[in-house]
């Protein structure tokens, strides 16, 4: 499936602001035999004063960007074509779960994409008591590791609540498990949390998600989403995997990778400092369009 995306994100401060500094993790990433990258830009208004690009530990795309000037907005807009396509459902290479830690014992890859980066509690994602309980409680007995993934996964999305009011960017995933209620990222958070505490490796993925209009209606400009879901190692033949607990799915070809991190820290699409006064508005727009 071919998708040309456009993401619009505007700051508008209230007061002049100084130095203002950002990092952008928002351009998506090459993965060989699942999705490739084409035709992208990257523009920012006013022009930064400083910009450069670097590739975090994780294999990220990062863009800082600097402005000494005093500035009243910033605008940001990324452009590009995906290409996504299926990946193969692999349940009989899963390893047994109760084989999972030998697996990862057995494991001596220091690269970014080990699974041993992505086995202890992170800041967003810290493996909690409650949270590890009812990940027991929805797992069987001689079930495989991707097995167990899908029942967690299918468990947080019975339980939990779909609500943006429910949380805000800094709420703790216990404080959101709690309440059975949150976005995205709280949905993804639980996940990861529940997955470590029961021994499997699970990692943050920031995207983008094409979204479908009602029965009989068109479908409007701006308004799919950025997303979040979840990526879990079941194993040294099967590797890597991804579902979506919000939707209750395994993340296919609608799904386009930003990046990957133990938690929302390692994959903000925006995080940076200013100097100023007064407050900050921002809104933000995605388009996934289908390439006949």
């Amino acid at each position: 499936m071919k998708y040309d995306v456009t993401l619009k994100i505007d700051y508008d401060y209230s007061q002049p602001t100084d130095h203002t500094r950002n990092l952008l993790r928002l351009l998506p990433r090459d993965i060989p035999g699942l999705q490739r990258i084409t035709d992208w830009t990257l523009a920012l208004a006013p022009r930064p004063s400083e910009q450069t690009w670097f590739t975090d530990f994780f294999g990220n795309t990062v863009a800082a960007a600097a402005w000494h000037l005093p500035i009243e907005e910033v605008k940001i807009t990324l452009t590009f074509r995906a290409e996504r396509n299926r990946d193969t459902p692999r349940l009989a290479l899963a390893s047994p779960l109760e084989r999972l830690p030998a697996d990862l014992a057995a494991s001596r890859d220091p690269g970014p994409d080990s699974p041993l980066h992505f086995t202890a509690p992170s800041r967003r994602a810290p493996i909690h008591r409650e949270i590890t309980a009812f990940a027991r409680e929805h797992i069987d007995p001689g079930m495989s590791a991707l097995e167990a993934v899908r029942a967690i996964g299918q468990a947080i999305h019975a339980e939990m609540t779909y609500s943006a009011e429910a949380t805000h960017v800094d709420t703790p995933v216990a404080e959101a498990f709690a309440a059975r209620a949150g976005v995205c990222q709280d949905f993804s958070h639980l996940m990861i949390s529940a997955l470590r505490g029961i021994g499997i490796p699970a990692a943050y993925v920031s995207g983008f998600l094409r979204t479908f209009p009602p029965p009989g209606k068109e479908k409007l400009v701006g308004v799919d989403a950025m997303h979040a879901w979840v990526r879990a190692w079941v194993g040294p033949d099967t590797g890597w995997v991804e579902f979506d607990p919000t939707n209750d799915q395994p993340a296919g070809v609608d799904y386009i990778v930003i990046g990957y991190g133990r938690d929302y820290d390692d994959v903000a699409p925006v995080r940076g400092a200013m100097r100023g006064a007064g407050e900050q508005d921002s809104d933000q727009s995605v388009d996934v369009a289908v390439v006949d």
